[in-house]
């Protein structure tokens, strides 16, 4: 198996790239820090990934923040900033939309292949119950219309794939760990262990849906 993991420095993400090493896939990791690439800026999403042959079988985007910054999640709508808006959305929205977007070449169409990006349970419409973090939380319901969207439209030429959103839950990175309000946090290494066997029970059917690191269903 081929896997392609992009924002493979952070936390969750050299934790996936480790895992599916194990698992004796040939894993391709990219992210900012160690290759350039910034999900925000669609021409350097084209220019790294189309640098790479196809195909992959397995596409994840672990890229994110909470803060950004130094901006940490509002607590009310008085601080509501567009800026701030418009970067949460840049990176958690946007960036792996078009992740997506230029990835879906490099994923074959006559075999089953999976696509997942990571989201938040807060970005859950029917699971906000607190209020506050407008616009982490607006961003990452975003990410998760455009990748069921996109589901949709990838289902008509790549029928076995499996195009995701999934939330990770609490893990211990750097993310934002003042901000887990005593949660306790899994190490990146189960985190990752857990998603992939969430990835490895979905089906075509399961498709455009979203689903957290015990494979449950998350409500939009």
């Amino acid at each position: 198996m081929r896997a392609l993991v992009v924002g493979a420095s952070g936390g969750i993400g050299a934790a996936l790239v480790a895992a599916l090493a194990a698992r004796g896939a040939a894993v391709t990791g990219l992210s900012r820090s160690g290759d350039g690439l910034d999900v925000t800026d669609e021409a350097s999403i084209a220019a790294h990934l189309g640098r790479l042959e196809a195909p992959f079988d397995l596409v994840l985007v672990a890229t994110g923040a909470l803060v950004l910054d130094g901006v940490g999640p509002e607590k009310t709508l008085r601080v509501l900033d567009p800026g701030v808006l418009a970067r949460q959305f840049a990176l958690n929205a946007t960036g792996p939309a078009l992740v997506l977007k230029h990835a879906l070449r490099l994923m074959p169409r006559d075999r089953p292949a999976r696509f997942a990006a990571l989201s938040a349970r807060v970005g859950s419409i029917g699971g906000n119950a607190l209020g506050g973090w407008y616009a982490y939380r607006a961003a990452k319901a975003a990410l998760n219309q455009l990748v069921h969207t996109a589901a949709i439209e990838v289902a008509r030429t790549h029928p076995q794939a499996i195009v995701t959103v999934l939330h990770p839950g609490t893990v211990d990175t750097a993310l934002a760990p003042q901000h887990r309000a005593g949660h306790p946090a899994q190490p990146p290494a189960d985190a990752a262990a857990h998603l992939l066997a969430v990835l490895d029970r979905l089906t075509p059917a399961d498709t455009g849906g979203f689903f957290d690191w015990q494979g449950a269903r998350v409500p939009w």
